[in-house]
């Protein structure tokens, strides 16, 4: 096992693209660390520059204390399990897993092992004699994971390893993947476009855009203390919802409420006086069934339910609205950032399965301001994180205080926010 030192690393095509953009993380040894992002960020160019399959342009990789800039692939003492399994279809499982310590010129009762020994860690003992076209989907993964075990590498390198599996089994190989990560100790290093993936398997997550890292941070900073307006909109199932917030003296004004503006955030402000609010989908209730004990720290407004979606443990309402032109600009080119396609400006409302808002209805819905994220619709930046917080403390301080002056001015028919499509969920904490 080895930490990984990324340092300054840029790659820069013929064309004089840069697909990785002065990219600097360090991995600490037994870290499993994600590089997420939407496609063409530079996630995958960079772990292949880790592996040495890409040469790097600048900056420097440094595996084990020791720079590999220059060293070929085989000689990282590296594992890399690919989206596509790269197993051999004529040899049996036994073989594939066995191949890389044969070219090593291993012994036979090596071999034998480690093979069996990476099988049980699998559950593939009963299938070694078959070949990978008897296997599912999730046994030839199995497969390729256990081809990277068996080499004793410093590190495990996964490229989208999840990508050519259907939706259940896709949680079961996180699950197993996590557990084998954990299980070994090794440092690892995971590339998703999956956010799912990225919060429910990472220490700590890299968040890439074109070519450039946008927030690194372990996924309940990212969720509660975004950076900006892309990391805030691609983290989270549903997204985020953005409304536009007009700044009138020390408030600031949503379709729905008027709340205090605090006071680190108008410090920040360079004579702005339209921002957009950022507000999770789960912060939201309605009113009806809000528990009595919270109910003081947040406040009630109207609005008209367009359509709505139960899905048994669940439950979400769509409230449209309109925004100034300039707001529409920047969701858009957002939208489009996070491959989306959105219809129509959106807010995406999660009640609770036993509510029993329908779809026409004006809603009261119940709100915590302190949830409210404020963005800088100029650099996307969150204005409502202090320098230096963590969420990690759990204060909730990296929102805006729960002081409300007046309840919702807006009626049902406006309000609301835009709807990003990005997969996600939640994840555990660590």
């Amino acid at each position: 096992m080895a930490a990984i030192s990324m340092r300054n690393i840029t790659k820069v095509y013929g064309d004089g693209f840069p697909a990785v953009n002065d990219v600097s993380i360090e991995v600490a040894d037994g870290e499993f660390i994600i590089l997420v992002g939407p496609s063409g960020c530079g996630k995958s160019t960079l772990l292949r520059m880790i592996v040495g399959l890409e040469d790097i342009t600048s900056g420097d990789m440094i595996i084990g204390g020791e720079r590999v800039n220059q060293k070929a692939p085989r000689e990282r003492n590296l594992s890399m399990v690919f989206q596509n399994y790269a197993l051999y279809p004529h040899l049996t499982v036994y073989e594939n897993i066995a191949f890389p310590l044969r070219l090593r010129g291993a012994t036979d009762s090596d071999i034998k092992s480690r093979v069996e020994g990476a099988a049980k860690t699998l559950d593939l003992e009963e299938h070694l004699q078959r070949k990978p076209g008897q296997l599912s989907g999730g046994q030839r993964q199995r497969v390729a994971m256990g081809r990277a075990i068996v080499r004793e590498a410093n590190a495990f390198l996964f490229d989208e390893p999840l990508s050519n599996l259907d939706a259940k089994l896709r949680g079961q190989m996180r699950t197993e993947i996590l557990r084998l990560q954990r299980n070994l100790g090794v440092t690892t290093v995971y590339v998703t476009h999956d956010q799912t993936e990225a919060m429910t398997l990472g220490d700590r997550v890299a968040v890439l855009r074109k070519g450039v890292m946008e927030q690194l941070a372990s996924p309940r900073d990212l969720y509660e203390q975004p950076n900006n307006l892309f990391v805030a909109g691609f983290i989270g199932s549903p997204p985020m919802n953005f409304l536009p917030c007009s700044i009138k003296g020390d408030t600031m004004e949503l379709p729905f409420l008027t709340a205090p503006l605090p006071a680190h955030v108008a410090s920040r402000l360079t004579g702005q006086d339209l921002l957009i609010a950022g507000i999770r989908p789960e912060h939201f209730e309605d009113a009806s069934v809000v528990d009595e004990r919270k109910r003081d720290r947040g406040l009630t407004f109207e609005a008209t339910v367009d359509v709505t979606e139960w899905l048994g443990n669940q439950q979400y309402a769509y409230i449209l609205y309109d925004a100034p032109p300039e707001v529409l600009e920047h969701l858009a080119e957002l939208d489009k950032e996070l491959d989306g396609e959105s219809l129509r400006t959106q807010m995406v409302v999660s009640l609770d399965p036993m509510s029993r808002i329908r779809d026409g209805q004006k809603a009261t819905l119940w709100l915590d301001p302190a949830r409210i994220h404020l963005f800088d619709p100029k650099t996307g930046l969150n204005l409502t994180k202090r320098d230096g917080e963590s969420s990690e403390s759990g204060d909730g301080s990296d929102a805006i205080g729960s002081s409300v002056i007046t309840d919702g001015t807006g009626s049902g028919s406006t309000g609301g926010a835009h709807s990003l499509t990005a997969d996600g969920g939640t994840r555990r904490t660590n």
